[in-house]
């Protein structure tokens, strides 16, 4: 079997090339596709923590680190101890941030509908429930 006819050959380059259009787009907001992402998934209001941006982003929060320095810089998030537990941090965004967010969420929703408009619903749930199917057949991959 060549690579070019594996289904993780096709979610990688499917994954890179969305990746690569987002970070086309965004950078006329001054953030990159991963920035953006984050930025969607702290809550406006009640922040998140570290460890559940790291979760989010698929890495380990000692790997998230220099990103969140970053942002800090960037002046789009701060963190903030936990009162009662001093080990627990929360990000939350700033107004540049909350700016920056609600620009990558119009971007992300311009898209998902762009693709709605060229896929039947058909389509789309059974490309959902195949990916669904796939990730639930990688996590109990034992070689």
């Amino acid at each position: 079997m060549k690579h070019q006819e594996t289904i993780d050959y096709f979610l990688k380059i499917v994954w890179q090339t969305v990746a690569n259009r987002y970070n086309q787009l965004v950078t006329e907001f001054g953030i990159t596709q991963s920035i953006g992402y984050l930025l969607i998934n702290i809550d406006e209001t009640e922040g998140r923590t570290v460890s559940e941006v790291a979760a989010l982003l698929g890495l380990k929060s000692t790997s998230l680190s220099r990103m969140l320095t970053q942002l800090e810089q960037m002046d789009l998030i701060y963190r903030e101890s936990n009162k009662g537990d001093k080990r627990s941090v929360r990000i939350f965004l700033t107004d540049l941030g909350k700016e920056k967010r609600h620009l990558a969420r119009g971007l992300v929703k311009q898209f998902n509908n762009y693709l709605n408009d060229h896929i039947t619903d058909k389509e789309k749930d059974q490309l959902i429930n195949t990916l669904k199917k796939i990730n639930t057949l990688t996590l109990n991959f034992k070689p």
